[in-house]
């Protein structure tokens, strides 16, 4: 388990994981990109409040993108099941 150091707004962070340097510099750069529209949309916003809309707009394209999975994987189910029903 390896350590990066990372900066968000200008903070320092430590981050500890198992994962690849690239990725968690390219996560916290996400994060970093999303806090920093929350201020340009809200400057006088507190850090507390800036991190929870940011953490909501996270959440909202993780769950836009799960729906669009989930379709696409009923979506890709029809078509295996039609092509199979042609071979039966």
């Amino acid at each position: 388990m390896g350590s990066i150091e990372v900066y968000i707004l200008g903070q320092k962070y430590t981050i500890k994981g198992d994962a690849p340097e690239e990725y968690i510099m390219e996560l916290a750069s996400y994060v970093d990109k999303k806090l920093k529209e929350v201020y340009n949309i809200s400057p006088n916003i507190t850090p507390v409040k800036a991190s929870i809309l940011a953490a909501f707009d996270i959440a909202d394209e993780l769950f836009r993108l799960r729906n669009e999975q989930e379709e696409l994987a009923k979506h890709i189910e029809e078509k295996t099941n039609r092509l199979s029903a042609l071979f039966e």
